[in-house]
């Protein structure tokens, strides 16, 4: 136990620079004392005393506001960064090494008994509210961008967001940290506006071709002067608005 949470204090200096000190990481950080009533409780667990194992459970959710099972397993230095909001299911199975941050579920999609939540192997990072849902496999060094909703399995080292959640990044575009985590909330893609930008660039080129061709544009319907409010860098250009009117899908 002395080893564990020897790591576990020592992963926080090395991933929240807003830790000063020793005694303010025991006594401030929500997080390690989740962590510490964890490790006691899943102790319990194992040795069939399932009742005071939930008790402990329960008194840790009261003074935390983390939920975790003592049936889930985790592994070396996670750290639970806020940790208000945090669930983690009895089936889940956590690495050495991993992030979560506040409002992130680890939970479950059936009633059946058996395995029944995720697994995260070493050196994930999920974003604050992600939720990740089902006996899924999330590979080795991914990361879970915020309120994303995953619901299938992840290779190892890709960028997930979205809902449901999407592959988005590959690794050789991430900026990796020393410790091996890409904490890069902030330059997280976004596939669907991106998709819809081409899109819309399409169209412009489209109506191009038409205006150049001479052939009369159709006029558009009421609904699309919506559109032509929008963002001339959104709808296509403020060139492609000029040469003809938008019509309507």
């Amino acid at each position: 136990m002395f080893p564990l949470l020897r790591d576990d204090l020592r992963c926080v200096f090395e991933r929240d620079p807003a830790a000063r000190n020793l005694l303010e990481v025991l006594t401030t950080y929500p997080g390690v004392h989740a962590l510490l009533a964890h490790r006691f409780a899943h102790r319990l667990w194992r040795w069939k005393w399932r009742y005071p194992a939930r008790v402990l459970s329960a008194l840790a959710r009261l003074f935390t506001g983390i939920d975790i099972h003592p049936g889930a397993r985790i592994g070396r230095r996670l750290f639970i960064d806020h940790g208000m909001g945090v669930v983690i299911g009895e089936t889940a199975e956590i690495g050495d090494d991993c992030t979560l941050y506040h409002g992130v579920t680890l939970g479950g999609t059936s009633w059946n008994p058996g395995k029944r939540h995720p697994t995260l192997e070493d050196g994930v990072m999920v974003g604050a509210g992600a939720k990740i849902l089902g006996p899924v496999t999330i590979g080795r060094g991914a990361r879970v961008g915020a309120n994303a909703v995953v619901i299938e399995d992840v290779a190892p080292s890709m960028t997930v967001v979205g809902i449901p959640g999407r592959v988005v990044l590959p690794p050789e575009r991430r900026r990796i940290t020393p410790h091996g985590i890409d904490l890069d909330h902030h330059l997280m893609p976004d596939p669907v506006g991106k998709a819809i930008q081409c899109l819309m660039e399409r169209i412009g080129h489209l109506e191009a071709q038409v205006a150049a061709a001479g052939i009369p544009a159709q006029a558009p319907e009421a609904d699309c002067s919506t559109c032509l409010e929008a963002s001339p860098a959104f709808c296509g250009g403020a060139a492609s608005t000029a040469q003809s009117p938008r019509k309507s899908s």
